[in-house]
């Protein structure tokens, strides 16, 4: 049976030699590899044709609330899980500390609902 810091060692020779190959290939890359820059080489290309006009933004802002808004929501399932694992050892306390926070997350749900940052149209 291994001791708590053997598997510490592991790991640290592992995070070392992941490091190490990537600096080593990294600097392989720059010593072998041809350098020889070029406008051609620096401009745009798509489909075989040179980029006539500016490209149009893809995303909108709303996209953007969204996704910040998926994030916060992704979030709370992170904080319930732990939660619902150790909910026998928490009692009562964390049955009510979990249940303002669902609260909270849901009034802000509502206040986002309300001013409309889940519409699309």
């Amino acid at each position: 049976m291994q001791s708590f810091g053997s598997e510490w060692i592991i790991i640290g020779l592992m995070t070392i030699a992941a490091f190490a190959m990537g600096m080593t290939l990294l600097s392989l890359n720059l010593a072998i590899a041809p350098s020889k820059p070029s406008a051609a080489k620096k401009a745009p290309y798509e489909s075989g044709l040179p980029d006539i006009t500016a490209p149009k933004p893809r995303f909108t802002p709303r996209f953007y609330v969204v996704a910040m808004l998926f994030v916060i929501f992704d979030i709370e399932a992170i904080f319930i899980f732990p939660w619902a694992v150790i909910f026998d050892k928490l009692g009562m306390y964390g049955f009510y500390e979990m249940m303002s926070f669902i609260v909270l997350l849901f009034i802000g749900y509502i206040y986002v609902w309300k001013k409309g940052a889940l519409e699309w149209v």
